[in-house]
């Protein structure tokens, strides 16, 4: 390769491994306080475990497995980010927001995630055992598969959510709105829904033996296949005002009378979420933006080199041709 080639490709690699350079780097070594607020790029594995993170903000960042073991992320806001297999145990997420966001399979356990506000994202198969997420909200988000074991979900805004096949078990749902929910073949098994608004939601095949559901609010809610032996505080005019059939245990002393309301016999399935738009690019940290003075320098020089180069081949080329006519 000659000299010019050698050093456009040198510029070229140089330039490809500045743009890949994930903002993660700019946190520094003190797990108390970050050197940049702002996060994006690609960093899967990164480490900001027990890292204090209040307000900052993730914007188009792809942190696959990440580790927020215990990070402190109260305020943050989480924008068209991708955090899949992410362990956020015992991080507190307390006020945060994520919108638009992916977060299939993380681990959620044991962390504090009241007035949580989460919009359009993706909790498919997420951990959330004895997770406090009261009053938070999760609206039109999906939760399929997920494990909300023992967690604590009182006065929450679960509208609009798919919730198909979740484990929540001794989960608390009093006080929550899960209006227009999909419920279907989730264990609720010694649950509280009390005084929780269940309207049209989807419980087909839902298990609920021992769940609490006094008071709560079953008007048009599917419970065709549902098992609710042993729930407690159920009356028969709740009962009557949900949609029952044949396959629907209920407990001693109840009886199921079909389905009464007029818009038909399956509940509507919530709406599709929005499509995030497009988080802007985060500002450059002073680190970044010197390391990127210094990078378009040395492209100056090696460019400059590479012509001077280039013209002195041109130069011995002509210099070879002209000897070969002379000698021709």
């Amino acid at each position: 390769m000659s000299p010019a080639l050698r050093a456009i490709a040198a510029l070229a690699i140089a330039a490809v491994s500045l743009a890949a350079r994930p903002v993660c780097a700019d946190v520094i070594a003190d797990p108390d306080v970050a050197k940049s607020s702002f996060f994006g790029g690609s960093c899967p594995h990164c480490e900001f475990s027990r890292r204090k993170l209040t307000d900052a903000s993730f914007m188009g960042a792809q942190f696959p497995n990440a580790q927020l073991i215990g990070a402190d992320l109260r305020g943050a806001k989480v924008i068209g980010s991708n955090f899949t297999g992410a362990d956020f145990t015992g991080a507190d997420l307390r006020g945060a927001q994520l919108i638009g966001s992916t977060f299939k399979g993380s681990n959620f356990s044991g962390g504090m995630m009241s007035g949580l506000d989460a919009k359009a994202a993706s909790f498919t198969g997420a951990n959330f055992t004895d997770s406090h997420a009261e009053s938070a909200s999760f609206s039109v988000c999906d939760l399929k598969g997920a494990t909300l074991h023992h967690a604590h979900f009182h006065g929450a805004d679960i509208m609009h959510v798919e919730m198909n096949n979740v484990v929540a078990d001794g989960a608390d749902f009093s006080h929550a709105d899960l209006t227009d929910s999909i419920l279907i073949g989730g264990h609720f098994e010694h649950a509280s829904f009390e005084d929780t608004d269940l309207t049209r939601a989807n419980l087909t095949g839902a298990m609920l033996m021992g769940a609490n559901l006094r008071k709560a609010d079953l008007e048009d809610a599917v419970l065709h296949g549902a098992d609710l032996s042993g729930a407690h505080g159920l009356t028969q005019d709740q009962i009557d005002d949900a949609c029952t059939d044949p396959t629907t245990r209920l407990p001693s002393g109840l009886k199921s009378n079909g389905c009464h309301r007029s818009w038909g016999t399956e509940a509507p399935r919530p709406p599709m979420p929005p499509i995030p738009p497009m988080p802007p690019m985060p500002p450059m940290s002073p680190a970044v933006a010197a390391e990127v003075r210094q990078a378009l320098a040395h492209s100056r020089e090696a460019l400059a080199h590479a012509a001077e180069a280039a013209r002195k081949a041109l130069e011995e080329e002509r210099h070879r041709h002209n000897h070969t006519d002379d000698d021709d």
